[in-house]
């Protein structure tokens, strides 16, 4: 089997193991982990990757791939709406990619009941920073504000910049745990660290909680048991409000002619 894998690239380092040991051929191609502020323009550049991906074939008329798999969950509904072409799409059922790092959406739940004041740190995502901030808050939005306070810092000095951003930082508030995702991958000294002066400022707890390539692995090894969504052409995903996260619906006939969703 063939495959071609869009991914945020916070994914980067688990992604390239996982498909250098994948028993198929693997193409991968990355999306700026910025492009998450703007989840409509997000939708957008994954839909044309998605369309270009499913057009492309060899010269005897053959597609190119056999499947599309996203490293991607719902990531705040920036997959909502995607809809496959001539070949199916393949995406796991998870909210963000921090169940991804996990492996399982039975840990994602009991991060979030038992620790839902948590800022998460990744290597990747710290590595591959692009203005937006350098870690993932479970259940929000990455705030961009590592990177006011450093601005602050050079343009007011340590002392004003803590007093701005106490006064606008009242979201730390939610927060009290830092914790970093080791997924066995790399030196993740520089993630620690970054961890650490973040949580001293803040006076947060660390904690390094032990990642899981379970999830990326079977993406593109072509393992899909029910942990993922399996879109055929002409159908669309869509938020399902339940444990699944995410199912899809569509115009493409079943055996019996009907349409159907799931």
């Amino acid at each position: 089997m063939r495959l071609m894998c869009l991914s945020c690239e916070v994914l980067a380092r688990p992604l390239y193991l996982s498909a250098a040991r994948s028993p198929h051929i693997v193409d991968i191609q990355l999306f700026r982990r910025g492009l998450h502020n703007n989840p409509t323009d997000l939708r957008d550049k994954l839909q044309a990757a998605v369309d270009e991906a499913s057009a492309r074939t060899f010269p005897n008329g053959k597609p190119e791939y056999d499947a599309i798999a996203m490293g991607y969950g719902l990531c705040g509904q920036a997959t909502a709406g995607l809809t496959a072409r001539q070949i199916p799409v393949v995406i796991p059922r998870a909210h963000d990619c921090i169940t991804l790092f996990l492996g399982s959406r039975e840990s994602y739940s009991y991060q979030f009941d038992n620790f839902s004041g948590t800022y998460w740190y990744a290597q990747d995502y710290v590595e591959r920073d692009d203005g937006g901030g350098g870690a993932l808050a479970l259940g929000a939005g990455d705030t961009g504000l590592n990177n006011t306070y450093e601005e602050y810092v050079a343009k007011f000095g340590k002392d004003n910049a803590d007093y701005l951003m106490e006064v606008l930082g009242g979201w730390q508030q939610h927060y009290k745990r830092a914790a970093v995702i080791d997924m066995g991958i790399g030196d993740i000294s520089e993630t620690m660290a970054r961890a650490e002066t973040d949580a001293s400022r803040r006076n947060w707890v660390v904690d390094r909680v032990a990642g899981d390539l379970v999830l990326v692995k079977r993406l593109v090894d072509g393992d899909w048991n029910d942990d993922y969504l399996i879109m055929q052409p002409g159908e669309q995903l869509r938020m399902t409000y339940d444990e699944k996260i995410i199912g899809c619906g569509g115009a493409r006939p079943t055996a019996r002619g009907g349409n159907h969703s799931r």
